[in-house]
């Protein structure tokens, strides 16, 4: 079977009962936001050892948070397709349970936590299915060294797990016109302590390349990792309660709450404000009171520290 058929038999059903909220808007008006459930989170390796990734260019949403060192993790949320393999597949953060409490019981996997932090997944709304509880799903690829080599076959988790539209249960909002206002933009980057992410527009893809740590960042097969929309959101990072086995304090992002943030489309920057006000809610974004639409297709955020 193509990959097209192994993608289509794993979120037919799914899709079926969502259709409507998987559905990416083609006219002028702004879509409303949605909510939608049978998403899949999978928490991913993002040092140098673990690239290129697998299956990332077919998230709906990106998320880029701070870890242990300054250095970066992703968080990749899969609704509209499923990808046959994702990963290198790593270890699950106390950031990672506010963010995804908007998603309304997604399931969530990873290789692992610490102990503390497992206790608060546990008791999370969420499905938690990390290597240990279905190793069934996971395997090792000899072509990458360990830890970097864990990925995950998302069919076999069990039940579908792909149809909803991740974007719209974020609460973001679409449309294909361009909003007024803004700044023109060709390059944007981001940096963490240990790690930066820069996008670069390209007008013939109208769509930002992707490049971390200064490297372009490409899919499995070499092609370049793009993205339709880039929020920069300026976010309240803390130490947590929480060490990795070397003793380094693990940061925590709050992404509940409000604050300023930049969004990138259409090769333009929007200086724009966040708010959510709670973690069962998704992300409002707005210029001047008004919510700034996102452009249709895969949205990168990036949570900076404030």
């Amino acid at each position: 079977m193509d990959t097209n058929g192994l993608r289509r038999r794993g979120f037919l059903v799914g899709a079926l009962a969502v259709a409507a909220a998987a559905c990416e808007p083609t006219g002028g008006n702004d879509s409303p936001p949605a909510r939608g459930t049978g998403l899949l989170a999978v928490k991913i390796d993002n040092v140098g050892a673990a690239r290129p990734q697998t299956g990332l260019e077919d998230a709906d949403i990106v998320y880029a948070e701070q870890v242990e060192g300054g250095l970066s993790r992703l968080m990749a949320v899969f609704g509209s397709r499923l990808p046959d393999v994702v990963g290198p597949v790593r270890s699950a953060r106390e950031t990672d349970l506010e963010l995804l409490a908007q998603f309304e019981q997604p399931t969530l996997a990873y290789s692992g936590a610490q102990s503390g932090v497992q206790a608060l997944i546990d008791a999370a709304p969420l499905r938690a299915l990390p290597q240990g509880k279905d190793s069934r799903a996971y395997f090792r690829s000899s072509a990458k060294p360990a830890p970097h080599n864990l990925f995950l076959r998302p069919a076999k988790l069990g039940r579908t797990t792909s149809g909803a539209d991740a974007k719209a249960a974020a609460g973001f909002r679409f449309a294909s016109r361009v909003p007024a206002g803004g700044q023109p933009e060709t390059e944007r980057t981001v940096r963490f302590p240990s790690a930066r992410f820069t996008f670069n527009w390209s007008a013939t893809q109208r769509r930002w390349l992707v490049s971390m740590d200064g490297s372009a960042a490409v899919t499995a097969d070499g092609t370049r990792l793009a993205a339709a929309t880039v929020v920069v959101q300026y976010v309240d990072v803390r130490q947590s309660r929480f060490h990795d086995k070397f003793g380094s304090v693990s940061p925590l992002s709050r992404t509940v709450g409000s604050g300023r943030a930049v969004v990138l489309r259409d090769g333009r920057a929007y200086d724009a404000a966040w708010q959510r006000p709670g973690a069962g809610s998704g992300t409002a974004f707005t210029v001047d009171g008004q919510p700034l639409p996102f452009a249709p297709g895969q949205v990168w955020v990036v949570f900076a520290k404030e």
